[in-house]
């Protein structure tokens, strides 16, 4: 994983619909641990590192994407239709639920009980992830798409510009 967060693998800010969808592939997989971490009834030092890295990855890199999305892309997007700003809506609606529940474990996550985590995390980290991985999948299949389709190779490169520097990451289309 490089400094800002991001894995080393994804596509450049040259290509933001690429790293938004590589964002979510690396979203999937800390979901699928986060689930894991939650039917497991003990937390050993392999447990308690996977902990540490899914609360970092929710609580940093997971946020940027969700600003790349909603600062960046559903303004670009939201008024081309009614069916596109009802996606927009529901997307964001999701982002506040994901938000809050994230909210709800990231606390106990953090703290890395001795003894477990708790029933109410648990059901929580178990709707989180499910949600997360309902959300990713829409977006996946109406918002991308949409996104490659629509805009212009000029507002892609501004997007990915724009999400760079969230980063603090040097921009270069070239």
């Amino acid at each position: 994983m490089s400094d800002s967060g991001l894995p080393q693998e994804l596509p450049g800010f040259d290509d933001p619909v690429g790293m938004l969808r590589a964002c979510h592939e690396k979203m999937l997989t800390h979901c699928e641990w986060l689930t894991a971490l939650a039917d497991n009834e003990g937390l050993d030092d392999a447990a308690r590192e996977t902990a540490r890295n899914i609360s970092r990855y929710f609580s940093q890199s997971a946020l940027l994407h969700h600003r790349d999305e909603e600062q960046d892309l559903f303004p670009r997007i939201n008024r081309q239709s009614l069916k596109i700003a009802e996606l927009v809506y529901t997307l964001k609606r999701e982002h506040e639920t994901l938000d809050a529940l994230w909210a709800s474990i990231a606390a106990e996550l953090k703290q890395l009980p001795a003894d477990g985590f708790s029933a109410v995390f648990r059901q929580a980290a178990r709707e989180f992830s499910t949600l997360c991985s309902q959300h990713i999948a829409r977006e996946n299949r109406e918002l991308l798409p949409l996104l490659s389709n629509s805009l212009s190779h000029q507002v892609l490169l501004e997007i990915g510009e724009s999400m760079a520097k969230r980063r603090g990451v040097k921009f270069s289309a070239w």
